[in-house]
């Protein structure tokens, strides 16, 4: 029981990690256009930027994710059936009820690289001074 919860505890952080990626993706775009100043928050932007770029350098080095593997042997341990697909495999698999080949979900993870690369020169980070408070227009 308890590596069932383990392993379904995994799948929420996995969920959220992609969220985090995609739904930053589109707050930074959507932010960008409405012109809002939160988007530039430095801690925010290098963090989505690790957070994708840990993805790419995974599938680039050909390495299963950690919280795959984990999950995976969570669901061992529980003696819960597993098949030991990735789990944007299965995410995928479940949205669109079918199976993308590996190499688009590869190149979607590329390209949300290349997308959040982007936009740190359509909308850089905003590095202030130490000690220094954005002003109330600036908060956004």
């Amino acid at each position: 029981m308890l590596y069932a919860l383990l392993a379904d505890l995994i799948v929420a952080i996995h969920i959220a990690y992609v969220v985090y990626v995609v739904g930053g993706l589109v707050a930074i775009l959507i932010g960008a256009w409405r012109g809002r100043k939160w988007i530039r928050n430095p801690w925010f932007r290098v963090t989505h930027l690790l957070a994708i770029l840990i993805v790419v350098m995974e599938t680039f080095l050909k390495l299963n994710c950690p919280l795959t593997t984990w999950e995976n042997q969570a669901r061992a341990a529980a003696q819960q059936p597993s098949d030991g697909s990735a789990f944007m495999d299965r995410l995928l698999s479940f949205i669109l009820i079918g199976t993308a080949p590996r190499w688009v979900i590869n190149g979607a993870y590329f390209v949300f690289g290349i997308a959040i690369v982007a936009t740190f020169f359509l909308a850089p980070p905003r590095w202030q001074s130490a000690g220094r408070e954005l002003a109330p227009d600036e908060r956004g």
